[in-house]
């Protein structure tokens, strides 16, 4: 049997898990890879067309790999195994500069951000540059794509929620809004608590996943859940990057965010505000003017109402996630719409505790209905954008209100 029969074999039986996979000679790594399917991924290598893989592929005497919970740890895996290998068919095309890399500031509220190869010199020898206090923070990488770890800077952000903003600058940011700033830019977490933040992030891009998911069980379990299946919050986009497609998207495309407005039963209106992946798009935005109920205090008949019409326009995008403002009563009749028509689609109330000032998530509570067990549980974490899809619904049936009135 030849080796590259030995190498066609032994891919037989490689896991359709995510991972990184890694192919050797006389027991060094000269090419490492990751992949959303590993068994799909390394059985393309033995049909392709391209002369440099068939080179690489040639070259090799050995292939493994090492399986990962998610597509986004096999994308820290990788990245510290080319730090670490520095396999030659991976740096081969690519040098240093061309490489991308995540820097993290020694600072007391740092900000994160993304450097290309060509400007990691005046970060690696000039530390200041990356500390005001002239101590060096951290580095991670090389990255071979800047969309790949901008993608997965995003999503773990999700998980560990970190600002770009600056302390205190007296204004909440659109980010702190949505859940994904912690609040730097209003003051409202102290330089302790966001640097427990910054401490899992660190862990989280150095690969110590098992030392991470210890430190969470004492700070904070339902994230251990989040990080353990952040696949499931992803919806498999496959946009492709290079020779991979990065499964990594967004499951809730599109929120559509519910609320009926009147003025003392006088010009009811409902109002449709709209999210796409996960940021307000003020285009697909609706108001219904309520015709057919007659009480116009009858908030549920009204929501109804607007439910039913909605649904009337089959020309429109179907939403992955309906919001209503309000409690169980208003859920369950949103549900009742969905049931007359044979359309099962995750529905969430927000029933106000706190009103819609920016920090009410914290007394809000969150309603479910036609969500599983497993996927509620991630749902709950995406609390605070849930609130600004709810807000954004409520200012828009009011800034109808208001000019209705001036009329």
């Amino acid at each position: 049997m030849s080796r590259l029969e030995k190498l066609l074999k032994k891919s037989k039986f490689f896991p359709n898990n995510p991972g990184i996979y890694w192919f050797s000679k006389k027991g060094k790594k000269i090419y490492v890879g990751k992949a959303g399917s590993l068994k799909k991924r390394i059985s393309s290598y033995f049909r392709s067309q391209d002369s440099r893989i068939n080179l690489m592929v040639n070259e090799a005497d050995n292939i493994s790999f090492k399986k990962t919970n998610s597509v986004l740890e096999a994308v820290i895996l990788e990245a510290n195994a080319i730090k670490k290998y520095l396999p030659k068919y991976n740096i081969k095309e690519k040098d240093d500069r061309s490489f991308v890399y995540l820097v993290i500031p020694k600072e007391e509220f740092p900000r994160p951000f993304i450097a290309r190869g060509r400007e990691m010199e005046k970060y690696i020898y000039q530390p200041h540059k990356i500390s005001r206090d002239g101590l060096c923070g951290h580095v991670f990488g090389p990255y071979q794509s800047y969309r790949v770890l901008k993608t997965a800077l995003n999503l773990v952000r999700k998980i560990f929620p970190f600002s770009f903003c600056r302390p205190n600058q007296g204004q909440p940011c659109f980010d702190y809004q949505i859940g994904l700033c912690p609040g730097v830019c209003v003051g409202t977490v102290t330089k302790t608590e966001y640097q427990k933040i910054i401490k899992n992030l660190v862990l989280f891009f150095r690969g110590e996943h098992k030392r991470l998911i210890k430190k969470l069980k004492k700070e904070n379990p339902e994230k251990i859940y989040a990080l353990q299946h952040v696949n499931d919050i992803a919806l498999i986009n496959n946009p492709k990057i290079g020779n991979w497609k990065l499964e990594i998207g967004n499951s809730a495309q599109r929120i559509e965010g519910y609320d009926i407005s009147h003025f003392g039963g006088k010009e009811p209106v409902g109002a449709m505000a709209v999210f796409v992946s996960g940021f307000p798009d003020s285009s697909e935005y609706r108001l219904f003017k309520i015709k057919n109920t007659k009480n116009t205090f009858d908030d549920l008949a009204m929501l109804e109402e607007v439910l039913e019409r909605r649904f009337n326009h089959n020309e429109w995008p179907k939403p992955d996630i309906i919001l209503i403002d309000g409690g169980k009563n208003q859920v369950f009749r949103a549900k009742k719409v969905l049931l007359k028509r044979n359309i099962f689609i995750p529905i969430v109330g927000i029933a106000k505790i706190l009103g819609h000032s920016g920090r009410a998530a914290e007394g809000d509570r969150l309603i479910f209905e036609n969500i599983k067990p497993s996927v509620k549980k991630l749902m709950i974490t995406s609390r605070l954008l849930f609130q600004h899809v709810r807000n954004e619904a409520h200012r828009f049936a009011i800034s109808f209100q208001k000019k209705r009135r001036k009329i």
